[in-house]
């Protein structure tokens, strides 16, 4: 039977599994989960030290029971907050789009900051958003997208966007990426409009983002070199 909260529990623990550093993969969670180092250490029954401690690597990497008991932290204190995240993620799971719809979908193994994202795409920044990290980013061809994908497979596509850059290639002014995200939530952290400068921008873009607080940037870099970078990142 399918559980969302046992799949999400199992691509958390794989993700420390196979991380170059699990600290910094399980503070990525953490973060993704809006749960502080004190709130995940009393749901733990340890002192907020240890958390902090395995997250900044002081401590050995946590071993399959460390990170079984954060995982089911997390999941609980999410559980009584309404389960948004396991729902959210949930879709994240089930996304299922052709390669020359979605060219490039990415979960970080650790947050990172947005500005260096925006660095390596040669982004230039619209509009400040509220936060100022991913976790993840996809990469949507804008025309395939509109002429394919039905309504339903638009909401998951938005919809799975917790803390991440949506880029958008093919880009003529922006409008329409824009309108989808006032009919859908969560919302992005971060929207890239690939192709247009910002002169080029519909009029109304940057303030549509700023009342969604999504970061709002254009980049002209090709998309050769764009999905060379993005893919390669971070």
């Amino acid at each position: 039977m399918h559980d969302p909260r046992a799949e999400l529990a199992e691509r958390i623990a794989g993700e420390v599994a196979l991380s170059e550093d699990p600290g910094a993969t399980l503070r990525k969670w953490r973060e993704e989960f809006d749960v502080t180092q004190t709130q995940l250490a009393e749901e733990m029954g340890v002192s907020a030290s240890v958390v902090s401690d395995y997250e900044s690597g002081r401590r050995e990497n946590p071993g399959i029971r460390v990170v079984s008991r954060v995982v089911e932290g997390l999941l609980d204190v999410d559980e009584r907050r309404g389960g948004d995240r396991v729902r959210q993620h949930a879709r994240v799971l089930s996304a299922g789009f052709d390669q020359d719809v979605v060219y490039d979908l990415r979960e970080y193994e650790a947050t990172v900051p947005l500005r260096r994202f925006h660095h390596a795409i040669e982004a230039e920044t619209v509009a400040a958003g509220q936060a100022d990290t991913l976790a993840g980013h996809t990469v949507i061809n804008s025309v395939e997208a509109i002429k394919r994908l039905s309504s339903e497979e638009f909401y998951r596509l938005y919809g799975q966007s917790t803390n991440r850059a949506l880029v958008f290639t093919g880009v003529t002014r922006g409008e329409s990426p824009l309108v989808a995200l006032r009919v859908v939530t969560p919302t992005p952290s971060a929207v890239v409009l690939h192709g247009i400068e910002p002169d080029d921008l519909w009029e109304h873009a940057p303030a549509l983002a700023r009342a969604d607080g999504v970061a709002l940037s254009t980049t002209t870099l090709p998309l050769d070199e764009l999905l060379e970078t993005i893919r390669e990142f971070p």
